[in-house]
């Protein structure tokens, strides 16, 4: 592959990306209560040149911001297994991760992995949080040859950024038609509307999976509307739901407007059956929206709740170290960088582009969110469960 500059990079991303709102062999991840225990075998073969492998990892997350849940949550992930990973791995693999925070804005998720390809000099990048970010930085790490890997970004079009870009999170159009005919199939809807933010990468593209879903369902769509991300009063667009009363109200959003959006459609007394996208996958959604929360439905490649060794080891040891439940964000994070520590050890060194060939072999991992392969084109392939909110937390759909 031909090398471009520093220089051509920056004016890649800046001039040609548009800017918009917004892994081989069947391992395991643990399956004991102590999932250290368990890290070296989750990890694949040992390094075969004998000493051990110092590696750094990049992370850029969301670490600051009203959009900070998401991005701590996968840092809570990322120090579990990192913990796990070294001390299972002692004498053959040292991770060390180095964070930085974009608080959810492009230019800062651009500055910060120009920082980790050219100052920190890691071997690959876990992150950036948000599908706009990881649009506007991708190119930056792509033009450098570093692999960076997606932990949450379901928009379609990821892939597409180059080769050296990788994600395990479900896009949208795995995630949201499970989740809608999964609940089409028990409550039979017939109409539906839709609400999203219009300034976010992520909400426009679940959206329009939903929107196509629906009509690929048959529902008749009697409305949409749009709000912007900072927005805090949903009034008039509820006001018109409510005055359509479809049988289902689909919502894209991330989960600070999407939990306000959530409550007050029920204080205004909607009573329509709430489907959301991936945004809603997080704790937050029942402190901001109470327990007008109840009954909504999404879909997600993790529950706390399921009743697998694997998830249920992770959670004890995420509860004892952070003294809560770990979601979504934090289960997909805390795989990538299982993932990312069995492509090293089967690389033998910590060399950007041995990994990233190494990423693009996964097939059958077995994580905390589920069993994944990566197509030709280092999208994720998986499956999602269907959760519903009940009393506080998401259980399964049934």
């Amino acid at each position: 592959m031909k090398r471009s500059n520093f220089l051509k990079s920056l004016c890649t991303v800046f001039l040609g990306t548009t800017l918009l709102v917004g892994c081989s062999g069947g391992n395991t991840a643990p399956e004991s209560s102590k999932p250290a225990e368990n890290a070296e075998a989750n990890t694949g073969a040992a390094n075969e040149g004998g000493g051990e492998i110092d590696a750094k990892i990049g992370a850029v997350f969301i670490l600051s911001g009203s959009s900070a849940a998401y991005g701590e949550a996968q840092r809570n992930g990322v120090d579990l297994a990192v913990a796990e990973l070294n001390e299972a791995n002692k004498g053959k693999l040292k991770l060390e991760v180095q964070y930085e925070d974009t608080g959810g804005k492009k230019e800062s998720a651009i500055n910060a992995v120009n920082k980790l390809v050219n100052d920190e000099k890691v071997v690959g990048i876990i992150g950036p949080t948000l599908s706009g970010e990881m649009f506007a930085a991708g190119p930056v790490a792509n033009e450098a040859e570093i692999p960076i890997f997606g932990v949450s970004n379901t928009v379609e079009g990821i892939n597409d950024i180059g080769e050296f870009v990788f994600r395990n999170s479900l896009p949208e159009s795995i995630a949201v038609p499970t989740a809608m005919k999964a609940a089409n199939d028990k409550m039979h809807f017939k109409t539906a509307a839709l609400l999203y933010a219009s300034n976010d990468d992520f909400s426009v593209s679940g959206y329009k999976t939903m929107k196509k879903t629906a009509e690929e369902m048959g529902l008749q769509i009697l409305g949409e509307a749009s709000f912007a991300v900072g927005d805090v009063d949903f009034s008039a667009q509820l006001t018109k739901v409510k005055e359509l009363n479809p049988d289902v109200l689909l919502v894209s959003a991330l989960y600070k407007e999407g939990s306000l959006v959530v409550k007050k459609a029920r204080e205004l007394g909607i009573q329509s059956t709430i489907l959301g996208g991936n945004g809603f996958n997080n704790p937050k959604v029942f402190e901001i929206a109470g327990p007008a929360a109840e009954g909504l439905i999404v879909a997600t490649p993790f529950s706390p709740e399921k009743q697998d060794d694997k998830v249920q080891a992770f959670v004890k040891a995420y509860e004892a170290k952070y003294g809560s439940k770990p979601d979504q964000f934090a289960a997909q994070a805390y795989d990538g960088i299982y993932i990312i520590a069995q492509s090293l050890l089967q690389a033998g060194k910590a060399d950007r582009q041995v990994l990233r060939d190494e990423l693009a072999k996964l097939k059958d991992f077995q994580g905390v969110s589920g069993k994944l392969s990566f197509d030709e084109n280092r999208n994720p392939i998986g499956d999602a469960v269907v959760v519903v909110a009940k009393d506080g937390k998401y259980v399964p759909f049934e």
